[in-house]
């Protein structure tokens, strides 16, 4: 089996945005969340973007946000943010998926579900016909993400969604190798498991969760040679 992908969440900083990429992320996260530690201003979420375009395109270009308003979708478009994926984190039916996924043009949509039983995973196939991934996250009151909370492994021992899975919370370099030997997600989404403080990220850090990644995938390939 391949490697999962993995998402550096929160960059806050455009070298640093730039030079995660370099590393090897497959998917740079901005938060537009007002009132967040990650939070980044929409006037310098293109720029950020345009460096991780440029130093690798193939790296996804996410833009994070909870509950967006009618008057928020101008933000959504890409051509203004530079973002080619909008992950939803907040409070957000099936129903207005579909509505967002039909307004605006341009994008992919991710979903991203706060579990806190064992019993809310079951609202990922409401879910899943309505976007194009979803990312399983710790439910912590009052907080939306990036808390390092993670997920009762056990609980994913059989799940499976008709769409890519993300798992996020409590993603560092030391927990990968047994993580991945208990689930296999289409991605892991990192956060303040690679932060000096939120939006500041340790770039030695990164390039140790990057290499845990890789290795997961030679040794899965070597299990199924």
């Amino acid at each position: 089996m391949d490697r999962p992908l993995l998402k550096v969440c929160g960059l806050r900083l455009t070298d640093q945005a730039r030079a995660v990429a370099a590393l090897g992320a497959d998917a740079i996260g901005v938060i537009g969340v007002a009132g967040s530690p990650r939070y980044l201003d929409p006037s310098q979420r293109q720029e950020l973007f345009a460096a991780v375009a440029a130093e690798r395109p193939q790296c996804r270009r996410v833009l994070v946000v909870a509950d967006p308003g009618d008057d928020d979708l101008s933000l959504l478009d890409p051509q203004v943010g530079g973002h080619q994926v909008v992950q939803l984190h907040g409070m957000e039916t099936a129903r207005r998926c579909e509505e967002l996924r039909r307004r605006v043009d341009g994008v992919r949509w991710w979903k991203a579900l706060r579990i806190r039983t064992p019993e809310d995973l079951n609202q990922a196939l409401e879910f899943a016909p309505v976007v194009d991934a979803l990312l399983l996250d710790a439910w912590v009151p009052g907080q939306l993400g990036g808390t390092g909370q993670s997920l009762p492994l056990e609980w994913l021992g059989e799940f499976q969604v008709p769409v890519p899975w993300w798992l996020a919370g409590g993603i560092t370099p030391e927990r990968v190798p047994q993580l991945l030997k208990t689930v296999r997600p289409a991605g892991l989404d990192a956060s303040s498991g690679v932060e000096v403080e939120p939006g500041i990220k340790n770039l030695d850090r990164v390039a140790a969760l990057v290499e845990a990644v890789r290795n997961s995938g030679e040794l899965a390939e070597g299990i199924s040679g």
